[in-house]
């Protein structure tokens, strides 16, 4: 196996294991709010991080890293986990999750452009011409006409939704930029930590202008929702960033960012199993574009 190889398998199993971290924050969410999801799923991943790298690295914190790593890694995570993460979620309740996930498309070919313009990191045409196939699958899925979400429709609400889900795309192109420009050589989960540690601050000056600090220490009581948390914080941001970690170690921005936003086709097997929901041939057709497109993506390389 062939480092791109490595690369793009791992962007794969990073895809996953987002998809299913995903379901376990709408669970928790939907108990102890999405903001306390957040910062909880922070702290007890550090707890994962901190006891993997006193046991494993024989180091408690990344302190081993250079200063420009803790720089350009503190800055990949602040605009990952916190910028992106935070603003997503508030364009899913002003615009739904079709048209915040369709603008999300957007991630892909923005973080090739700039890792091009940064990195001189350049993809071949048939990169391109998969990440072209891939997007176009997941657009079409993410389209597909469903029943009002009950979010709001107003046109001020829709263009400032618009505008913080196009802001959580360019975020997350960013972040997967500065993650394969900061990591190089550097252990995975130790960049990791770096990443999540620099972006806890963010979420504490926002709970301290909000006042919302109350509804975070309450959250700690839900045992079920604080439970579901820590197996979603296990599988996304502790084993999945480390994974795309790798993968941006090995396979170009690009890639890696194509195949990770194939989350809104990975969950619908997930959806028909959890929750019982009629997959139409158009959902199915997406699905099985999008995978030819990873396939492309991935094949010969």
């Amino acid at each position: 196996m062939t480092g791109m190889q490595l690369g793009e398998l791992s962007a794969v199993g990073a895809a996953v294991l987002w998809t299913l971290s995903t379901l376990a924050w709408t669970s928790s969410g939907r108990r102890i709010g999405a903001l306390a999801v957040s910062v909880h799923r922070l702290m007890i991943t550090c707890v994962f991080l901190t006891v993997y790298g006193g046991l494993v690295r024989g180091r408690w914190l990344p302190s081993d890293a250079s200063a420009e790593t803790w720089l350009i890694l503190g800055l990949s995570g602040l605009m990952g986990f916190f910028v992106c993460d935070l603003c997503a979620f508030k364009a899913l309740l002003m615009i739904g999750p079709r048209l915040t996930l369709l603008l999300q498309a957007l991630s892909p070919p923005t973080a090739a452009i700039i890792s091009w313009l940064v990195m001189g990191e350049a993809l071949v045409p048939r990169q391109w011409l998969a990440m072209a196939i891939t997007i176009s699958g997941i657009t079409w899925v993410v389209l597909e006409r469903r029943p009002p979400t009950g979010a709001a429709h107003g046109r001020r609400s829709s263009a400032v939704g618009i505008l913080l889900a196009v802001t959580a795309a360019l975020a997350q192109a960013v972040a997967m930029m500065l993650s394969r420009k900061g990591i190089g050589q550097y252990d995975a989960v130790a960049a990791t930590f770096i990443r999540v540690l620099a972006a806890i601050p963010g979420y504490v000056v926002l709970l301290t202008v909000v006042g919302r600090w109350p509804a975070v220490f309450v959250a700690v009581r839900d045992v079920r929702a604080m439970a579901i948390v820590t197996v979603g914080s296990v599988v996304g941001p502790f084993l999945g960033v480390v994974v795309c970690m790798i993968a941006l170690r090995h396979a170009p921005t690009g890639v890696v960012a194509t195949i990770v936003n194939t989350m809104p086709v990975l969950i619908l097997p997930f959806a028909i199993v959890l929750y019982r929901e009629r997959v139409s041939f158009r959902a199915a057709a997406g699905a099985v574009v999008t995978v030819i497109g990873v396939g492309l993506m991935c094949w010969g390389a």
